[in-house]
C-alpha cells in the first residue's frame, strides 16, 4: 500500500505529522500535541479530502506509468 506523510518541523525537529495510515495528526512535542489536537478538530477533513482527490488519483497514474516501463 501507499502511505502519505505530511510532517511539520521547527528548528530541524519534527513536532507534528499527518500519516494516512494513522488517519490523523500526531504531535511529537508539547507544542506539536496541542497543534495536532486543534488540527484534527479543524483541518482533518481537508487533509483527508486532499488525500482522496490528489494523492490517490496521482498514485494510480504514477503506478501505471511505472508498470508500463517494466
Amino acid at each position: 500500500g501507499i502511505e502519505y506523510i505530511d510532517s511539520y518541523y521547527f528548528n530541524q525537529a519534527e513536532y507534528v505529522r499527518f500519516n494516512s495510515t494513522v488517519g490523523k495528526y500526531v504531535g511529537y512535542t508539547e507544542y506539536g500535541v496541542k497543534n495536532a489536537e486543534t488540527w484534527n478538530r479543524d483541518y482533518l477533513a481537508q487533509e483527508l479530502g486532499a488525500l482522496e482527490r490528489y494523492c490517490k488519483y496521482n498514485a494510480d497514474i504514477d503506478y501505471s506509468a511505472v508498470l508500463d516501463k517494466t
